[in-house]
């Protein structure tokens, strides 16, 4: 199935060289695949993996290894930000 997988601030160092400019890559993900499994082969810290949405939709940190993708959706990671 496919879905869009988007990273934010400094994450947008872990996707190819050729998908950072828009922050987005479009993914062919087996079905039934789950936040975590699609996260996985990225190599994002674990520590940085703080706002995970799912088509604008928060999954807590206990969802992240159960929650399902299903075809068409959109995957967005935001790291922590700091700020003052």
């Amino acid at each position: 199935m496919h879905i869009t997988f988007k990273l934010y601030a400094s994450l947008t160092d872990y996707l190819p060289a050729s998908a950072r400019a828009d922050n987005r890559v479009p993914l062919e993900v087996a079905s039934g695949s789950t936040v975590a499994q699609v996260i996985e082969p990225f190599g994002l810290p674990a520590k940085l993996v703080h706002l995970v949405l799912v088509n604008g939709v928060y999954v807590a940190p206990e969802h992240r290894l159960s929650h399902e993708l299903r075809e068409g959706d959109v995957l967005a990671i935001w790291p922590p930000i700091a700020g003052g």
